[in-house]
């Protein structure tokens, strides 16, 4: 009877789960992150609730594991290379770019110091026990909040977006560290040195997965039913929280410097998402379905101490984020300034492994446990939807480039469309007085009618106000004109359609780019011909080739062999001024080096911006 009792609650939090996302798509909650939804759905099926839910192995195994795998994907959310300061900018205000990673230590120094104070506040007030705990409590932040919501505001490239996320990630790394010293030193026959063991194996399992990975014999083990990439995975995981145990650390912190490990390896993009569909499909939904199941929200509020220590942290958790975050006027408005320091409130993951960790070894009752949990829940779904309403999302959003394509065909209608998606300020500019009929609008890209062609209509539109522009008309002359008129504008790049080799020749002296339908058929079915396997790059791969410009300092004499990977992008030339070099893995680079390259989109424009 024991055993149906223990598949019928896994199935009830299963289906809870399941559900939990098609409810919040069906209702257009879209300002609740799926994991507060889940704590809610727990809440309702637990014994806050209905009580639907009774405890057992099954349950407490999957909502470790996904507690477990939770602080791994935590870890392995850390993306190391945004702590390279690249090339500096001016901002789009016209003020010089603030120094990003020195800018954010600051505000998370600022974060910590004053976290203690109001820790030390609530202490001496006689509301919490411990200030140096309660301290690490105040000062977390999620990355699990900040970085969906920075993605889907458009704002992870841009200056501010980048001074977020460092702030976010140093809280992450050093207060799963504190936090482990910290139990090191409050429980009994804890060690702090021996955690030193625990990162020297790390160190070990590091250069040992370094070396592996590079191996051509463990390459031809990554697929099919072997996959053993992700097997080396959970080996990791499972080593690293064992190890964490044995030495009187929590397994946590085992599992987050696993996922740490995996990031700084730079795994691919699929293993990626293999990772997380795995744990936000599976366990970690089990987890936080379970934490509403065990929270007992009436017992809480009956509980008058609990009813002010609950309002009294959240404004802590605010003033602790939203003063720091202060330094930021130098170079932002207000309203960025206090959207910045609102999405930094936002904590969830390191509060409840705190919590949990902290009523185990008895720095707080399970009261002060659910409270915490509760805060977690209500920044959550606060902050966010606070964020929104303050920050100036579109004045901070990274700057398009802007492209301007003279000329509506069959050539540069898709090209048109596939650029508005990758990110660019398209416009199209066609002039059809004959035709009576309009070209169809999107709402990805711009389209403007012309009266004519002439230079004086194309000033009046501001065509020659763009970092690209592509003339394609059908008229040879007339794309020369276009094109000789726009060289004395400060246009990037300049590329237009001409057939006529003496008007090649002429505009190539000029510094325009040019392409002709003709000579690009004639090489295609050359190379189609000669060399199949390099055409098709051109005639049936999505991704194409790619130039990625270098000029971030950090690369300067680095090896080929010795550059982080990205996903699919491979190097297939670099060229050096006049030079053009085939790339191997002793090639060294150097600044001003043009990479061209081939991969998925998404791959290569996290090369752009690692490289700029």
């Amino acid at each position: 009877m024991e055993d149906h009792i223990s598949v019928t609650s896994l199935i009830v939090v299963l289906v809870a789960a399941f559900l939990t996302p098609i409810l919040l798509k069906r209702f257009h909650l879209h300002f609740l992150p799926v994991v507060v939804a889940e704590i809610i759905v727990g809440l309702i099926i637990g014994q806050s609730g209905f009580n639907l839910i009774e405890p057992n192995e099954w349950l407490d195994i999957l909502s470790t594991l996904g507690f477990i795998f939770l602080m791994f994907l935590s870890g392995l959310e850390i993306d190391f290379s945004i702590f390279k300061s690249g090339k500096r900018k001016k901002l789009m205000n016209g003020k010089p770019e603030p120094h990003r990673f020195g800018v954010a230590v600051i505000i998370f120094i600022f974060i910590l110091v004053l976290s203690y104070l109001i820790s030390l506040a609530l202490s001496l007030a006689g509301l919490v026990g411990n200030a140096f705990f309660m301290t690490l409590v105040i000062s977390t932040i999620s990355l699990g909040i900040v970085v969906p919501t920075l993605k889907e505001s458009e704002l992870m490239r841009s200056t501010i977006g980048q001074i977020i996320l460092l702030v976010a990630v140093i809280a992450d790394l050093v207060t799963m560290i504190l936090l482990a010293v910290f139990v090191s030193f409050y429980e009994k026959g804890g060690n702090m040195w021996l955690l030193l063991l625990l990162f020297v194996a790390g160190i070990g399992l590091y250069f040992l997965g370094k070396f592996f990975k590079n191996q051509t014999f463990f390459e031809t083990l990554s697929t099919g039913t072997v996959q053993i990439g992700m097997r080396a995975v959970f080996t990791l995981i499972m080593i690293l929280v064992g190890l964490s145990e044995s030495l009187g650390a929590e397994n946590i912190l085992g599992a987050f410097l696993a996922g740490v490990l995996v990031s700084l390896l730079s795994p691919n993009k699929e293993m990626v998402q293999q990772l997380d569909s795995f744990g936000y499909g599976f366990l970690i939904p089990i987890f936080f379905v379970m934490i509403g199941v065990e929270l007992d929200v009436w017992g809480l509020f009956s509980n008058p101490s609990v009813v002010l220590l609950i309002p009294l942290l959240f404004l802590g958790l605010l003033l602790s984020k939203l003063i720091p975050v202060v330094v930021l006027k130098k170079w932002y408005d207000w309203r960025t300034v206090a959207g910045s320091g609102f999405l930094l409130t936002s904590t969830l993951s390191l509060v409840i492994a705190a919590a949990k960790i902290g009523e185990r070894i008895g720095v707080i009752d399970g009261e002060m446990a659910s409270s915490l949990i509760l805060l977690a829940i209500i920044a959550c779904i606060f902050t966010p939807v606070l964020f929104k309403q303050f920050f100036p999302i579109a004045e901070n959003a990274e700057e398009k480039k802007r492209l301007k394509i003279i000329g509506a065909n069959q050539i540069t209608m898709p090209l048109t469309k596939e650029f508005a998606e990758e990110g660019y300020e398209v416009y199209l500019y066609h002039a059809r007085p004959n035709h009576s009929g309009e070209l169809p609008g999107s709402p990805d890209f711009t389209v403007e009618k012309l009266e004519s062609y002439a230079i004086e209509e194309l000033q009046s539109h501001g065509v020659f106000d763009s970092e690209v522009l592509v003339i394609s008309t059908n008229d040879d002359e007339l794309n020369t004109n276009i094109a000789l008129e726009a060289a004395d504008s400060e246009i990037e790049n300049i590329i237009t359609k001409v057939e006529a080799p003496t008007n090649q020749a002429m505009l190539k002296e000029k510094g325009i780019n040019v392409f002709s339908t003709i000579f690009s058929s004639r090489a295609m079915m050359k190379a189609m011909i000669a060399s199949p396997y390099i055409a098709d790059i051109f005639a049936t791969r999505e991704e194409g080739l790619m130039e990625v410009p270098l000029t971030n300092q950090e690369f300067h004499g680095m090896k080929l062999r010795d550059f982080p990977f990205f996903g699919d992008t491979i190097i297939v030339r670099i060229y050096r001024g006049n030079e053009s070099i085939i790339p191997h893995g002793d090639t060294e680079l150097q600044l001003e080096d043009r990479l061209i390259v081939t991969g998925n989109h998404e791959n290569i424009s996290e090369l752009e911006y690692l490289l700029e």
